[in-house]
């Protein structure tokens, strides 16, 4: 039931019913409204400052899983690194050795990953730097891992062609040396026999009687056979391929022609002492991407350990050259 209200009127001196205005009663309600807008913007601003909403709560949660995972993502990218690199390692100091193939330098790594339109960086999904950072870093890691495929592909085809690798390597001695007795003058700077000073000696020298057979220490081609101005006279050099080549000098014949295709211990001349020599001896070289180097460790297919570091010591003596 309403409740009627009532005031002493002093001018009729009568208790009078009391009527709000219509004014009034409309003033009090727009400023219960706006007092309660205010109030509820109030309660609303300081319950998001401190009380984060269900979108922020979301978005949270992402942003939360998305730094955990992008930690392990980290870690995990790392280790991939570590094994790539440990897989170029090899690559270059262990599968490429084994085959003497050069090894591969990272500026020629980093130019084919330059160069590789094998996998595209996908800018499409976003730019947050997070997005940036992991998309470049999984391109490096896929260019370096197509790039390292190529080399494997390489190394792939030289397993293949080990066995002609194998044969082309100059292997046993140009002369029949049972008794180790034969190598005169090793390689090194040794006493010119003619001009009588120390003067670079690139090869050994093979002591035996004129007419012993000299063979071919690996299979190869004649590149040249014929009388030499410059020392060596009656000489045979054999190209090898996988860029090795053997020289015989001072022989007595020659029975290798250029053009010819020799096996390991084919019969190619005889020994002799034609040219700048001193006594029926060979002169053998092995020369390596055209730089001549030690014979004596080239003989391991025909030596025991033990005789070896015997005519390792024989090699080694610092006496005078045969040429």
């Amino acid at each position: 039931m309403k409740k009627i209200k009532y005031y002493y009127n002093t001018h009729t001196l009568r208790y009078e019913k009391l009527e709000t205005p219509l004014r009034v009663r409309l003033l009090r309600v727009m400023g219960f409204l706006m007092a309660s807008a205010v109030t509820g913007m109030i309660i609303v601003a300081i319950t998001f400052r401190y009380i984060d909403s269900p979108k922020e709560k979301l978005l949270r949660q992402q942003y939360e899983d998305l730094t955990q995972n992008y930690s392990i993502f980290q870690e995990r990218l790392k280790q991939l690194e570590l094994q790539m690199d440990e897989i170029e390692n090899r690559d270059n100091t262990v599968y490429r050795s084994i085959f003497e193939a050069k090894p591969i330098p990272d500026s020629a790594r980093i130019r084919e990953m330059e160069k590789s339109k094998e996998v595209t960086l996908v800018q499409a999904m976003g730019e947050t730097e997070l997005i940036k950072s992991m998309t470049g870093q999984l391109n490096n890691l896929a260019l370096r891992l197509a790039y390292q495929e190529k080399s494997f592909n390489e190394i792939a085809n030289m397993v293949k062609n080990k066995e002609k690798l194998l044969a082309a390597i100059p292997a046993i001695q140009p002369v029949s040396n049972k008794n180790l007795n034969r190598i005169a003058s090793g390689f090194g700077y040794r006493i010119d026999p003619v001009y009588k000073e120390r003067r670079a000696h690139m090869g050994l020298d093979f002591s035996a009687p004129q007419g012993t057979p000299i063979y071919a220490t690996a299979d190869g081609v004649v590149k040249d056979a014929g009388f030499n101005t410059g020392g060596y006279g009656n000489r045979v050099v054999i190209n090898h391929g996988y860029g090795y080549e053997t020289l015989y000098g001072h022989m007595y014949r020659i029975k290798a022609r250029v053009g010819q295709s020799v096996k390991r211990g084919e019969v190619i001349g005889y020994v002799g002492n034609t040219g700048k020599s001193t006594g029926p001896h060979c002169h053998y070289e092995v020369h390596k991407n055209g730089i001549p180097v030690d014979p004596i460790y080239y003989f391991y297919n025909d030596l025991t350990p033990a005789q070896f570091d015997r005519i390792l010591k024989m090699a080694a003596a610092s006496n005078q050259s045969f040429d």
